[in-house]
Formats: structure tokens, sequence, C-alpha cells
């Protein structure tokens, strides 16, 4: 049965790593969010271009104005014109071309603080997708250990059916012979079905985890079959744990850096926001009208083509002054959304600390656990060959035999999770001090 999982080829946890990091909807689904961010700072860098508007129009109505002032609102019919003793309501035809200029030359620097704000949302995008990439990296690798320990447990829950099955055909035959009684078979039969549920159930797992890490990986979940050798390899690399933490370039640290940052960045743009403005008009323009100089309407067609031509340029700053109130509210809600960003940076790098010392010590533990764990195997192993032998002997009894294979399956599974610990504790102290290139470097 454990012969048959292993006829396919071991993935390596590399091949594993390099395939999720292509694969993982989650960050293809990033990277897209990157894209977004590009295209809005190239979008922010355009925003100092100028507004040239070309109109043009041909009309045909009256003319029959009188002086007043009035605010605008909607659309405003003509303004032009003088004042009649009399209401005139012949029809005047007229058209006008205008080319208008509206550009906002200076402001003070809110242009270039626009511009790093737009790439500093770049950056966090960016570094999103780096600590997206970290996680699922980390995850990866937890689910792989696991896929490990479950196949090392399949494995000796594999032995553990043979050693069941080996007793049961010695009770069968010591049966027949008499010297043992038929309830021994019985009880035989049942520690040997237990075991055959055990290992439907630990194949089940397997098949879930493997399912798993398919959906991220894009690969078949039959050809997710872990590299047994891999906690042998690290256990026996004296020094694979050896290694400086790498804080100033991790992820994790550096994503809420770049929050903090891009929430300075934005307090620099509240502060140029509403600075004044200097700006560039310029308009020129065509006029022609059925109305002539002295005021006599002629035939309406006589408005259609242009009489006369003006132009004006102008240089102007706007500056509103309850702006300065305005700009000190704002300013005072992005000091608190920077002041968060900077607590949860802080935050971060204290429970990065924290994981790191935890890591540590699982790996001291692990360590002692390694030493210690040969001894119980050994003897387990040496106590349940002599209850066998001395059971087929009529020396001792099912009861006591069944105890000392329970004393043996439990110190195989004892050392199996002591190496899946130690690779455990290995990765999560490289994962927490970004070393995990360091050590995937031990394996083939």
């Amino acid at each position: 049965m454990a012969a048959t999982a292993q006829q396919t080829p071991p993935i390596t946890l590399k091949q594993l790593l390099s395939n999720v990091s292509r694969e993982a909807p989650a960050l293809l689904t990033d990277s897209a969010a990157i894209l977004i961010r590009q295209a809005q700072a190239a979008e922010v860098r355009s925003s100092w271009l100028p507004n040239l508007k070309l109109n043009y129009q041909a009309d045909i109505g009256t003319s029959n104005n009188t002086t007043g002032p009035y605010f605008g609102f909607g659309m405003v019919p003509s303004s032009s014109g003088g004042i009649r003793n009399t209401s005139v309501t012949t029809a005047v035809g007229d058209n006008l071309g205008i080319a208008a200029l509206d550009w906002e030359i200076y402001n003070f620097g809110k242009y270039s603080a626009q511009n790093r704000v737009a790439n500093s949302d770049v950056q966090v995008e960016q570094n999103q997708f780096a600590q997206s990439k970290y996680q699922l990296q980390a995850y990866t690798i937890g689910s792989y250990l696991q896929l490990l320990r479950l196949q090392d447990f399949l494995n000796i829950q594999y032995r553990n059916i043979q050693r069941n099955e080996q007793i049961r055909l010695s009770i069968q035959s010591l049966a027949k012979s008499g010297v043992r009684a038929g309830v021994d078979t019985s009880i035989a039969e049942a520690e040997l079905s237990k075991a055959r549920l055990n290992y439907i159930e630990l194949k089940n797992q397997l098949k879930q985890l493997q399912l798993r890490v398919s959906e991220i990986s894009g690969l078949p979940y039959q050809s997710i079959v872990p590299d047994t050798t891999v906690e042998l390899s690290l256990i026996n690399q004296p020094t694979a744990y050896l290694f400086a933490a790498d804080t100033a370039n991790h992820p994790l640290i550096n994503f809420y850096k770049s929050v903090y940052q891009d929430n300075l960045e934005r307090e620099n743009l509240v502060k140029k926001l509403y600075n004044p403005k200097i700006s560039l008009n310029a308009a020129a323009w065509e006029r022609g009208s059925s109305i002539n100089g002295n005021g006599q309407y002629n035939n309406v067609s006589n408005g259609y083509g242009f009489d006369r031509g003006n132009y004006l340029v102008g240089l102007g700053i706007s500056y509103n002054l309850f702006d300065l109130r305005r700009r000190q509210l704002k300013l005072s809600t992005q000091k608190a959304a920077t002041s968060y960003a900077m607590k949860n940076l802080e935050e971060q790098k204290q429970a990065l600390a924290l994981s790191a010392s935890q890591a540590d010590a699982e790996m001291e533990t692990a360590l002692e656990r390694l030493k210690e764990i040969p001894k119980q195997l050994k003897a387990a192993s040496d106590g349940y060959r002599q209850k066998l032998s001395l059971y087929k002997s009529g020396l001792t009894d099912i009861i006591e035999l069944n105890a000392a294979l329970n004393i043996l399956y439990r110190a195989e599974t004892d050392y199996m999770q002591a190496k899946y610990e130690y690779a455990n504790a290995l990765f999560q102290k490289a994962i927490t001090q970004n070393q995990v290139n360091t050590v995937l470097n031990f394996l083939k």
C-alpha cells in the first residue's frame, strides 16, 4: 500500500514553490493590481497638461437684450447687445469660433506631491504582492511538511498492518496446533482491522491536502507527492539552522514601511493641495453677425461667416482664504492615518521579533528531542521482538504482545513527529528571518 504511493516521482519543495509563484490565483490577482496602480500613476503624471478647447457654433434667434447683472445658471443665452427703446423680434444669424487655453502652470509643488503619492501607491501595491508571495510561500512550505508528515505516518501505519498480519498468521498457526485459544485470533483480527481503518483515514487526509496544494500550484493533485528525504537531509546538516536574520528586506516589514511612507507622502500632498494656483489663460475667437455696425438688421444669411477677430491672453493667480481651515482639518485627519500606519509598523516589528524568538526556542527543543528519540525507538523495537518471540513460545499472552506493539507504534510515531517538528521549526525560523532560500539550498 505505501509502496504504491511512492510510484509517482516525488516533487521537490523548490519545484512546488516555483509552480505556486507562477500559478497561484491570489498572486495573479495581486500582480494585476500593480498594473492598475502603474496606470493610475501615469494618469497622475499627465495632470499638468493644459486644457485647449475648440468651440464653434452657428445660431439663429433674436438679439433683444437689456443691460443688467446676473448670476449665470444653467444654459444662459446671449448677453451681448445694446439697449433699444422698443422690443425687436427680428431674427438674427450669427456664428462664433473660439480656441481657448486654460493651463495651471504652477501650483507651488502640488503636481510633484501628487506624483510622489502615485509612485508611493505603486510601491505599496508591489510590496503587497511581495507580502502575499511571502505568506503563500510560508503556507506552501507548511503544507509540504504536512504532506511529508502524513506520508511518514502512512508508512508507519503500513508497517503496523504488516506486523498485525504477521501476528495473526502466527496465532492461526498456534491455534490450529492447540497451543493458543481461538479468542486470540479474534483479538488479532480486531487489531488488524483497526490498523487498516487508520490507514484509510490517513490516505483521505493526504488526498485532501494534495487537493488544497493543487489549487494554488496548478499541478494535478496525484503528482503532489513529497520527497521523503527532505527531513533527513536537513537533520544531517548540522549548520542548517545557523543563519543571521534578514529583517532589512523582510517582505512583511517592507509592506508596512511602504504604507507608512505612503501616508507621509499624503501628508505632504495635503500641505500642497491648497496652495495658490498660477494659471495661464488665452483665447482667440472669430465672430460674424447679420446686424451691422450701425445696428441694422440684415438678412439672416449674412451672419454666417466671420467679420471680427479677437484674442486675449492673461496670467492669473487664485487663492481661497478658507482653504487655510480646510487644509488644517484635512491635515489633522491625515496625520491620524499616518500615526496609525506607524503603530502598525512597530507592531509588526515586535511580532516578528517575538516569532523569531519562538522559532529559536522551538529549534532548541526539536534538537533535544531528536537526540533522545532514537533511544526510545531502539528500546521499543527490541521490546516488541522479544515479546513476539515469547508469545510464539507460549511464554506470554496476546495482551502483552499488543501492548509491546503499541509501544513500538508510538515510538515510530514519536520519531516521525520529531523529524517533522525539526523541519517545521527550521523553516519557521527561516520564514521569520527571511532566509528561506538559505535552507532550500541544503535540499536537492
